[in-house]
Formats: C-alpha cells, sequence, structure tokens
C-alpha cells in the first residue's frame, strides 16, 4: 500500500492574465504563470521561479474574472507532471500546479474597478474553492494546447 501526500502552497504574482479554454464537455480550464521568489543562502538577491498554474471548473472562471497580471494571489494545490506529444510526434513533459484554493491577497487595482457589482468578490482577501476535476477530463483541451 503507497501513502503519498501532494500539497503545494505558493503566493506569488501573475505574469499576465489567466487563459481560460473550455474542455469538450464545456468545463472551463484557467492556465497562467505564477511568479514566485525564492531567497538564496549565499546572497542577499532573491531569485523568480516561474510556475504554470491549472484552476478547473468555476475557480477557473473566478480566476478569469478577478485575476489579472501583476495581482497578487496565495495558491493551494497539488503538483502535475503530465506527458504529451506534440503535433509532430514529440513527447514532452509538463510540470504544473492544480490549483484548489486561491486567495487574493492585494487589493483590486485601480484602474479595473468600474464595475460595482464585482468590487465584493475582488476585494482584499478574497478566497475561493473549486472542487476536484475528474481525471479524464484534465488531459483534454480543444485545442491540443499544452501548458
Amino acid at each position: 500500500m503507497a501513502v503519498g501526500f501532494n500539497k503545494v502552497v505558493l503566493i506569488g504574482r501573475l505574469t499576465k492574465d489567466p487563459e481560460v479554454r473550455y474542455t469538450p464537455a464545456g468545463i472551463p480550464v484557467a492556465h497562467f504563470t505564477l511568479a514566485v521568489d525564492r531567497s538564496r543562502s549565499s546572497s542577499k538577491e532573491n531569485e523568480t521561479d516561474f510556475i504554470d498554474i491549472v484552476a478547473w471548473q468555476k475557480l477557473a472562471e473566478i480566476c478569469q474574472q478577478y485575476l489579472g497580471k501583476g495581482r497578487l494571489v496565495a495558491i493551494d494545490g497539488r503538483l502535475q507532471i503530465r506527458n504529451y506529444e506534440t503535433k509532430d510526434g514529440q513527447k514532452r513533459k509538463a510540470v504544473e500546479v492544480v490549483a484548489n484554493d486561491m486567495k487574493i491577497l492585494d487589493s483590486k487595482p485601480q484602474k479595473s474597478e468600474s464595475s460595482a457589482g464585482s468590487q465584493s468578490a475582488g476585494a482584499r482577501g478574497a478566497e475561493v474553492q473549486a472542487p476536484a476535476p475528474e481525471p479524464e477530463e484534465e488531459m483534454v483541451l480543444q485545442d491540443d494546447m499544452p501548458f
């Protein structure tokens, strides 16, 4: 009997707006990259890791609606490593974090406060939890773009 534990918690800033696509079954999936600082022990300078994040279903829609480039968020999820084949037959691996929870850690940017209805959900400390996706849905995107 194998026992495992796969949990990832990250805090960082989005490098660009989330991109949402839909599976053939119509399930939304959001992809974005999180820039996460990593301190170096040998110097005072930090290094930055760029980590691919995937969010499914309602969480994907919320990420699209409330997140954008530069937003500071906390992501709670699990590490996933997928194998896929490119259109020209090359085998590749994708390493990503599948988000279960997301919490916005900064206040909403001034330029996008035009809609008063979204103010409360995008406010500081908004937290969202998404149900886990079905495993067979994770592998199939409409345009076969690996993230």
